[in-house]
């Protein structure tokens, strides 16, 4: 925190910080981050209480010192809050909050700091209830509650997958892929995915009703040919002097 002149009034740092995050290891660590990200916001399209950030600076200490004043998961999302866009998370101009979910995905110069500093980081700092890492090469996963200030591990289900409180969503390896699923078992689909889903959904839909068409139309025809069948069969009868009931 940075002192004015006068000693009872404090002054903040600047609360438009802009994140300072180097670039992601390689494109399978950055895939990995869009298809959680894309697929939690299109999940929560309707809801404007939360803010979902990747490879995006924390900003959380006002003596902005080097070795603690910044602090970038991989994946975070913060709670209880306004969905705006931000440069970065300044947590003094954010009421204080921090994020109540964070994950790390590992790489082989990230991987001791996601294990040890930050999880203790993350822990007796942030007090972050939920934290997860998943390697997406080993495929390294694991999951931390935040119970009685101290990380708990998650037990997995019969599938695998690790609950977090805070998302009420599973999280689970499919296709060496972590994904979202719903406490239901479904998987939450990105953007990409649900319009592929909608348009076989269309297309099927489009198929029965031409099915239902093409039924109709030998229905009316079938018809159509005994009418004909009876006019031909009346006109017989009266030609034979024969007048039918």
């Amino acid at each position: 925190m940075v002192q004015s002149s006068n000693p009872d009034i404090p002054i903040f740092p600047p609360s438009d910080l802009l994140s300072d995050e180097p670039p992601l290891e390689t494109y399978r660590h950055l895939k990995q981050i869009i298809l959680l990200l894309t697929s939690l916001e299109r999940l929560w399209q309707d809801r404007q209480d939360f803010f979902a950030g990747a490879n995006l600076s924390i900003y959380y200490s006002t003596r902005q010192r080097k070795s603690e004043d910044v602090r970038g998961p991989d994946l975070f999302v913060a709670l209880d809050t306004e969905r705006k866009e931000r440069k970065s998370w300044v947590v003094w101009a954010e009421d204080g909050k921090y994020p109540n979910f964070i994950l790390e995905v590992l790489s082989d110069s990230t991987a001791k700091t996601d294990r040890g500093l930050k999880k203790q980081l993350y822990q007796d700092i942030f007090r972050t209830p939920d934290y997860f890492w998943f390697d997406p090469y080993t495929l390294e996963f694991a999951g931390f509650q935040l119970n009685y200030r101290r990380y708990q591990e998650i037990i997995p289900n019969e599938q695998g997958w690790l609950w977090s409180n805070e998302l009420q969503l599973y999280l689970g390896i499919l296709n060496e892929q972590l994904r979202f699923f719903t406490p239901d078992g479904d998987l939450v689909p990105t953007p990409e995915e649900a319009e592929a889903v909608s348009n076989q959904r269309t297309q099927q839909a489009q198929a029965e009703a031409q099915t239902e068409r093409q039924r109709a139309e030998t229905e009316r025809q079938r018809a159509e040919t005994e009418r004909q069948r009876a006019d031909r069969l009346l006109q017989k009868l009266q030609e034979l002097g024969i007048e039918p009931e």
